[in-house]
């Protein structure tokens, strides 16, 4: 499918501020796979179809994941279901048969273990777009430019920062995604 299709379909799903937010992260995400030598085509198709289904209903969500795989835990905070069932989508709607677009979909909100640098710049993308505006964005903004894993491992030690302070659920995928990130960061070779 063309990607003028695939934005058509999205924006009929999404409200304007969400249709906004995803340009932004379109916009990011195609920025970010430049500077980091990843198929831009490829980034651009997961960023339009990241959060398809984040203004579903908890009812139609939780209806549709009865009948697409959904990855252990994720029921269990409803609001994170919309990546697994829009990298459904993605398959279904679109015709996207790339096991990478459809993990860094899935993903994108809560991070995984050996993330491909795909599923990084969405989930990074998602959390650093122009309309983000919160303590530290600039900052993230400014780092990514340099460096995409610790960027996104300092973007994942903000959100979990975020959801301390007022005492929601946190992920165990995404504490087991900044570990990782954290440890490749601080095990690469020195530059002397």
């Amino acid at each position: 499918m063309e990607e003028q299709e695939i934005m058509e379909k999205v924006q009929r799903e999404v409200s304007p501020s969400r249709w906004r937010h995803t340009q932004g992260v379109v916009e990011t995400a195609t920025h970010l796979a430049e500077r980091f030598s990843v198929d831009v085509q490829t980034c651009r198709v997961a960023a339009w179809i990241h959060d398809l289904a984040r203004e579903w209903p908890l009812e139609k969500l939780q209806q549709y994941a009865e009948h697409v795989e959904i990855p252990s835990g994720f029921a269990l905070i409803p609001v994170l279901l919309h990546g697994p069932i829009a990298a459904a989508l993605s398959r279904r709607w679109f015709g996207v048969d790339n096991p990478d677009v459809e993990n860094a979909i899935r993903y994108h909100t809560t991070g995984r273990e050996g993330m491909s640098k795909l599923e990084m710049i969405l989930c990074l993308a998602d959390a650093i777009e122009p309309s983000r505006s919160y303590p530290g964005v600039e900052r993230l903004r400014e780092l990514a430019e340099q460096d995409l894993v610790q960027a996104l491992a300092e973007a994942i030690d903000a959100t979990l920062q975020y959801l301390l302070a007022r005492h929601e659920p946190i992920f165990p995928l995404t504490v087991m995604a900044r570990n990782d990130l954290w440890r490749q960061v601080n095990h690469r070779p020195s530059s002397r």
